[in-house]
């Protein structure tokens, strides 16, 4: 009966999926916007793709070479990305200083150099200043053409490992030496970088392989080859995600065939496997299809995730190599969020280049709201608890949060902290409008006042641990509210305040910002005198700090007799 049941809900998700294929996009994705979901992009380095185009090893080039990814950084992150998939080892080459592999040539346009900084270490440092996880995207068979100089370095090492098809090196997946190699790298990164993720790509076979492979041996040496990596990313620091990019058509479907391109079949890549048996903490299929080439492997993927995050790997490039409309790639993004799945754009010259004006779309409709990149609750439960003693104070223009440390449950080696703004009291944490800032570091925020300007906003506090695990919210003090409906009468007199607030005046202000009225705070507020309308009420302190504490509203009767209504509100 369960097994029936799956076959007919996946026939009616397909057939769910075809209406959205061909019917206009309807849904309303800022509404729906997830609190959880990964937002990913892949920064290529190889030959400065994407980055970097200045040249480093002066100082003046490493300024500019500096400059240019935190302008880049800046952009991603206004675009809605929460994860960063920098390339790490390019084709045996690396973008830090490595014991294993020699300088990648994009940093100073010279083979071997030494750019004069660590590239890498700068890259996490500034990601994580703006609340984004850093992924080290690591290649692992390709080694690039056979004379370039990171290939060559790797056959004089290890000649057993190198094998040539056509013009290229490849690591010889057959030879039980690729996996202990490759997991060198990898432990490499994870002890001596606080990266957030491996990220492996090309983890097959050449799909140029001559001779033939066994599905089933082919599929175990790969596998091999991920155990490794995994035992190597895991000892240390399990909170280090370990993901991978395969094929975006894990293998034919019932109804779709994966029309002889596929990841278990033709290049022998287990990956839903992987998800199964805990080698991966999710995946990135590198989905560049349109129509049924997609959307039902996308279900697939979706429906054998085992939990874990799978993220959409979207061609956008194809809006240029093949002229691919916009409304391609974002009938794709709203599926893929209707389904849980969330979205990697290759690559990110494409993305800040507003190709087709698929940044706009982004930046301002679809992932207006922040979200946070997917927790590993597979690997723990153990929430943070709640951060200590709150305290919001508040300035013209500006608002200080502050708090003491919360309890790490998980193991880990450091909190983060979400913080969290709403004109409703409790603040509602899973709604992801109330985002202010995510990842914090430290624990002092100071909000400058734009879109919360002239808002009397309740905050709230959470600490996060490094597996994403959220603990329970600390929350400012409730807001004490005073209403008052005054009938016809010469004035009124505003309510005691507590004596912690520096409260020697009272100022009236019109909605449009102007100052009309200044008086004592024991005054009364002679209601007659003022025309109708609405007014702001503040206090004004011995600093000559305000705040708003209220709002008068004066009205008039057929018999010019004025009455008010006062509410006023302020904290604890």
């Amino acid at each position: 009966m369960k097994l029936q049941y799956k076959f007919v809900r996946k026939y009616i998700l397909f057939a769910v999926m075809a209406l959205l294929y061909v019917l206009p996009l309807t849904i309303k994705a800022q509404q729906i916007s997830p609190k959880y979901e990964t937002r990913a992009v892949w920064v290529t380095t190889l030959n400065g793709l994407d980055w970097p185009k200045k040249t480093a090893g002066s100082p003046s080039g490493i300024l500019r070479q500096k400059t240019e990814f935190c302008e880049l950084l800046d952009k991603l992150k206004n675009g809605g990305v929460n994860t960063v998939i920098l390339q790490t080892r390019v084709r045996a080459t690396t973008i830090y200083p490595s014991q294993y592999e020699p300088w990648d040539v994009a940093l100073t346009k010279q083979t071997g150099k030494n750019p004069g900084y660590d590239p890498l270490r700068f890259a996490i440092e500034e990601c994580h200043k703006r609340g984004m996880e850093l992924h080290a995207w690591v290649v692992t068979i390709p080694i690039g053409k056979w004379n370039s100089h990171g290939c060559k370095e790797l056959r004089k090492k290890k000649p057993n490992l190198v094998i040539r098809i056509g013009d290229e090196g490849y690591m010889n997946p057959t030879k039980e030496e690729t996996g202990t190699y490759i997991a060198r790298i990898c432990s490499e990164i994870v002890n001596n970088y606080d990266v957030d993720g491996i990220h492996l790509d090309y983890i097959r076979y050449p799909e140029t392989w001559k001779q033939k492979i066994n599905g089933v041996q082919g599929r175990a040496n790969i596998t091999k080859i991920v155990g490794k990596i995994n035992k190597a990313v895991k000892q240390n620091k399990p909170w280090v995600k370990l993901t991978c990019a395969p094929i975006g058509k894990h293998d034919d479907l019932r109804r779709y065939s994966s029309r002889g391109w596929n990841a278990r079949s033709r290049v022998c890549q287990d990956a839903q496997e992987w998800l199964r048996t805990g080698l991966m903490d999710g995946l990135y299929p590198m989905m560049y299809f349109q129509g049924n080439n997609f959307f039902p492997f996308a279900l697939d993927w979706i429906e054998n995730s085992y939990g874990k995050p799978v993220i959409s790997g979207l061609g956008i490039y194809f809006m240029r190599d093949k002229n691919w409309s916009l409304d391609v790639i974002k009938r794709q993004m709203e599926v893929c969020r209707l389904y849980g799945l969330g979205h990697a754009y290759f690559r990110s010259e494409f993305f800040t280049d507003n190709l087709k004006g698929i940044y706009d779309f982004a930046s301002s409709n679809f992932d207006v709201n922040p979200a946070l990149p997917n927790p590993m609750v597979w690997q723990t439960k153990a929430a943070p608890s709640s951060p200590r003693n709150l305290v919001v104070n508040r300035y013209a223009g500006a608002t200080n949060l502050s708090w003491e440390d919360a309890k790490d449950n998980s193991g880990g080696n450091y909190l983060l902290y979400n913080i969290y703004a709403s004109d409703k009291y409790p603040v509602d944490i899973e709604d992801a409008r109330n985002f202010v800032a995510t990842h914090v570091r430290g624990k002092n925020f100071t909000i400058r006042h734009k879109q919360y300007f002239n808002k009397d906003l309740h905050y709230a506090v959470t600490a996060i641990n490094r597996f994403g695990i959220e603990g329970k919210p600390s929350v400012a003090p409730a807001d004490i509210i005073s209403e008052q409906r005054i009938k016809p009468a010469p004035s009124i007199r505003l309510p005691q305040l507590p004596n912690n607030l520096d409260a020697q005046f009272f100022v009236i202000e019109t909605a449009e910002g102007t100052i009309i009225d200044t008086q004592p705070y024991n005054s009364a507020i002679n209601i007659q005198s003022l025309p109708t309308g609405m007014y702001i009420i503040r206090t004004l302190g011995k600093k000559a700090v305000m705040h708003r504490i209220g709002w008068l509203k004066v009205s008039q009767d057929k018999n010019k007799q004025k009455s008010a209504e006062l509410k006023m509100i302020w904290r604890k």
